[in-house]
């Protein structure tokens, strides 16, 4: 009983805490709303009577270049959009898929299933998967006990 005392204690302050924490925030924006104005023409009653032309009236945003052009917005955006594709889909995506699906350069696919098929017949003629006589035993130069002297031979 006491441990539920507990729980719901803690409970009721953790909620208090949390809508303290909100109600003391304090929302501060950075955002400067000067840059954000429209520009309108009151002056002339005719300028008012006659639709005014949305370039002329709007005030230009600013702009930050992405680093290609630094005169003109739209080419500047042009040339980000098409060096992001050529360098993320086209080398990215299809360099991914390219390198991926290559053959097998050093035939290691080959050799596994050449192993597999070799094992599988010398197992079906009763064969041992590898014979005691692969190499010429008289080819073979072992060392003495006195050349090997005390050195351990694990088997």
């Amino acid at each position: 009983m006491s441990g539920l005392m507990r729980l719901s204690s803690n409970a009721l302050l953790v909620r208090s805490l949390i809508q303290h924490s909100a109600r003391s925030a304090r929302l501060i924006s950075s955002s400067q709303k000067n840059r954000d104005a429209a520009a309108v023409d009151v002056t002339s009653k005719k300028a008012a009577a006659k639709p005014a032309e949305p370039a002329a009236t709007a005030v230009k945003k600013n702009w930050v270049s992405y680093g290609f052009d630094y005169k003109d917005e739209a080419n500047d955006r042009s040339a980000t959009n098409a060096s992001f594709f050529f360098s993320v889909t086209l080398c990215l995506v299809l360099g991914s898929f390219y390198w991926a699906y290559l053959p097998d350069p050093q035939l290691r696919d080959w050799a596994q299933r050449e192993g597999y098929l070799e094992l599988r017949r010398r197992e079906a003629a009763g064969l041992e998967p590898i014979s005691k006589d692969f190499i010429d035993p008289s080819k073979i130069v072992l060392p003495t006990d006195e050349e090997l002297g005390t050195t351990e031979i694990v088997i």
